[in-house]
Order: structure tokens, then C-alpha cells, then sequence
């Protein structure tokens, strides 16, 4: 067996050598297409190129319209039809440069997190990365405990799925505002979340990691969210408006020209084609060709897919397998519930506060953008109703006067049509706020629960 690895690692650098001497070559169209501009990627091809590519795109905050994917040999060339965020051809004057400098790995770690969450670079921040089973309030009991621990959240972006939590925080000390880089603080840190991830229902899948290092959010988001098995679908409720929203996914086998393939039919949104593709790169498919068209409310995907060692799908039960990741995939990033928006000045416990306030008022949070920038925090929270109810126009408007009129803001009209809530003692969401209390409380991090 040794003997063969001399041969092996020869043909590795041979590779190597051949991507250093063929760098991505970044061409941009503006006459051919009246609509959009046309930006042409070519370069020898390696697996995970095409993530690279739509993941920089991605990035740069433009919306890919159309896409054509070729990499079928050693050599690999798409062209994307982009525009920016207000659907205008993009200028002529350096977009190709940014994207051929973002192209080059010595930059893409830093410019990835620097657009994800909103900081200067991983160096100077401590991730923590934490899965586990979603409940009411259990993002008010993460940042209570990391303020308890005097900890700064300087960003964080948190995921919810199918009764499932993904969430990546970065922090730092809050006297000093550089990394926690101490074993025994580090320890300690990751032992209480773990405790507060766990609860009393979630014994076995939780995890918590810490590392100082460079990452890309969303990509590791969806990394983490494969690995807990979001994508199983058995004994879950998918609620009255499951059908109405649900991806179309099919896949086949293409004897003829021995591929896989896969079509994607849904709603389009933005980073749609980023999703769909990490997935199939984190499930260890490469894309050998594909077309995607998103010019209206609905996107169409295909691609011709094979596995890394060459074969297309193989059993029914893989086949099913990638439908449901699939859809996962595009689910995890659908915004479900009410979109608040936090402007204010930053300070330590801020987050804490505010998803108290959040709980205490029985809302549960579905999604989270935090960022700082500069002196200021800029937060996004998606939030729904605990008990599973609709959320009153009330609630959110005792929320807001809690936090401040100014500071937190509704970017959504469906809870002013809400009727208005119904008076009396009883109410679903004095029960999480009981029940997160008391789990507090146990902890030390509250003097009392009553």
C-alpha cells in the first residue's frame, strides 16, 4: 500500500500546479443582455470550484438571474446573469477585479466573514457554534449565560429548522474586547451552553464547539445543520401551509449519459442558487452541468450531478435522501414569523435584554441576524408566536415600547390586521416565560424565578 503513495502525492501537486498556473479568469458582458450583466468564470477546474464562484457572487450581494454550468473535463466555465439588489446591470468599472481578487483563497476567509456577519476578521473574535433542539426561549437563556460569563456578542447569526437550532456567535471579552482565548474560560463557557442547550429533551444531539479562527457563516451554518439531520422528516407536523410552500424536488438517473439528474422548482429569494448548491457540495456531489433561471417569482434549477467517485444515484433510498436535504436546504433560510429590525447603541448584555424581553412576551425567535457596526448594533430577529398562535398586533407593540419605539421597528404588515387579543389571566406565553425562568434560575444567572 505505501508504495503506491509517492505516486499519489506527485499527482496531487500536479494538480496544484496546474490550478496555480491557471488561475480564475474573470471576463464581464454588459452589451449582450439588456437586463442584466453577464459575468464569465473560467479556470481549471478543481471540486468545490462553482461554490467558490456563486459564494463570492453571493457575497458582493448580487442576485444571479440566470446561470449556465459547465465543468465536465478539466476545465471549468459558467457564465451568470447578475444584477444588484434594485435589478440594475452592474458598472463596468472594477467588478471583474473584485471578483478575481475574492476568487483568490489568501482573501476569501477574511472577505467571506467580513460580508456574513458584519466584522473585521475571525482573528479578533472567538466562535462559538451551537446545534441542539429549538424550544421557546432558548436563545434568551444562550446570551444570558454568555453575558453571566462576560462575554460580548459581537455578531451572530442563528437558524432554525425543523424543530432544530444552528447558530454561529462571535464574541469577545467585555472589558477588553479581544478574543477569549483561556482553556479553563473556554471550558466553562462551552459546559454551561452545552447545559443550556441540552434542557431536559435534547440529551444526546446538542453540541457545542469553540475554536479563534476564520469561517464563513452561512456556509457553516448549512455544514452544521447536514450534520444534525435537519433534513429528517419523520413524525414532523408540517403545518396547513406546508404544501403551499413546499419545493418541488425530482431526481433520476440519466442512463444515457450516466448522471443524475436534479430539478428544483420554488419560490426564488435571494442566495437560493448558494443554498442548493453548498448543499450538494456538503453531500459530496459534484455538478457537472446546469442551468438555473430566476427572472420571477419562481426559480428553476437543473443540474447533472454525479458523486465524488464517479456514479450517479445509486438506490431509492439516497434518491430520497437528496430530495430531502434539498428542501431542507432551501427551507432553512425562508423567514418564517414577524421581521423586527434593532438599531441602537451597542452595549454589553443588549442581546440578553432583548430576547428576554422577547420571551417574557412569549415570542420565540426563528431566525437571528445580529451585527455591530462601529458603536452600533444592527440586529434583524424574525419572531413567531410561542404557542404557536398568531402574534397580536399588541404584542409586538408592548415589545417595542419595552425596548424603545425609536430603536426596535416592524418591517411587516400581517400583524397590524391581527384581531386584538382577547383579555384574561391565562396565557401560553407566562408558561415558556415560567418554565425558561426556572432553567435560569437553576443555572445562578437570575436571583428568582417567582
Amino acid at each position: 500500500m505505501d508504495c503506491w503513495s509517492p505516486s499519489l502525492n506527485v499527482d496531487d501537486e500536479f494538480k496544484k500546479l496546474v490550478i496555480r498556473m491557471n488561475p480564475p479568469r474573470v471576463a464581464v458582458d454588459n452589451l449582450s443582455s439588456r437586463t442584466a450583466t453577464l459575468i464569465k468564470v473560467d479556470s481549471a477546474n478543481k471540486r468545490g470550484s462553482l461554490l467558490e464562484v456563486v459564494q463570492v457572487l453571493t457575497d458582493l450581494n448580487l442576485i444571479i438571474r440566470r446561470a449556465y454550468i459547465s465543468s465536465d473535463g478539466e476545465w471549468f466555465m459558467d457564465v451568470f446573469h447578475v444584477t444588484d439588489q434594485g435589478g440594475n446591470k452592474l458598472p463596468d468599472d472594477d467588478i471583474a477585479e473584485r471578483i478575481q481578487q475574492s476568487l483568490d483563497p489568501r482573501a476569501r476567509s477574511f472577505r467571506s466573514l467580513r460580508r456574513s456577519v458584519g466584522v473585521q476578521a475571525a482573528v479578533e473574535h472567538t466562535t462559538i457554534e451551537l446545534t441542539g433542539r429549538d424550544r421557546p426561549g432558548l436563545l434568551s437563556e444562550v446570551f444570558a449565560v454568555l453575558t453571566d460569563l462576560r462575554c460580548n456578542v459581537v455578531a451572530a447569526e442563528v437558524w432554525t429548522h425543523n424543530s432544530r437550532m444552528a447558530s454561529v456567535v462571535y464574541i469577545t471579552d467585555d472589558i477588553t474586547g479581544s478574543p477569549i482565548d483561556d482553556p479553563d474560560r473556554l471550558a466553562k463557557i462551552k459546559r454551561l451552553l452545552l447545559f443550556v442547550l441540552k434542557g431536559d429533551r435534547d440529551r444526546r444531539s446538542a453540541n457545542t464547539a469553540v475554536s479563534v479562527g476564520s469561517t464563513h457563516t452561512e456556509r457553516r451554518l448549512h455544514q452544521m445543520m447536514y450534520a444534525d439531520r435537519d433534513y429528517d422528516v419523520y413524525g414532523v407536523d408540517c403545518g396547513p401551509t406546508c404544501d403551499r410552500s413546499k419545493p418541488v424536488v425530482t431526481v433520476e438517473n440519466c442512463l444515457a449519459k450516466d448522471y443524475t439528474l436534479v430539478n428544483l422548482r420554488c419560490q426564488d429569494r435571494p442566495k437560493l442558487l448558494f443554498d442548493t448548491v453548498c448543499t450538494l457540495t456538503d453531500m459530496q456531489y459534484v455538478v457537472y452541468h446546469g442551468t438555473v433561471i430566476a427572472e420571477g417569482p419562481e426559480a428553476y434549477q437543473e443540474y447533472y450531478i454525479r458523486h465524488i467517485d464517479g456514479c450517479p444515484i445509486s438506490s431509492e433510498a439516497e434518491r430520497q435522501r437528496v430530495i430531502h436535504c434539498l428542501e431542507a436546504a432551501i427551507k432553512r433560510r425562508t423567514s418564517e414569523g414577524i421581521r423586527l429590525e434593532l438599531c441602537s447603541e451597542d452595549r454589553v448584555g443588549l442581546l440578553s435584554d432583548v430576547t428576554r424581553i422577547f420571551r417574557e412576551n412569549g415570542l420565540s425567535v426563528t431566525r437571528a441576524e445580529v451585527t455591530t457596526r462601529g458603536s452600533q448594533a444592527v440586529n434583524v430577529f424574525y419572531v413567531i408566536d410561542a404557542s404557536g398562535c398568531r402574534v397580536k398586533s399588541e404584542t409586538i407593540e408592548a415589545v417595542r415600547k419595552e425596548i424603545g419605539l425609536t430603536i426596535l421597528r416592524v418591517k411587516d404588515d400581517a400583524y397590524s390586521k391581527s384581531p386584538p387579543e382577547e383579555s384574561g389571566r391565562f396565557s401560553l406565553g407566562n408558561i415558556f416565560r415560567s418554565s425558561s425562568e426556572k432553567f435560569l434560575y437553576n443555572l445562578g444567572l437570575i436571583k428568582s424565578c417567582s
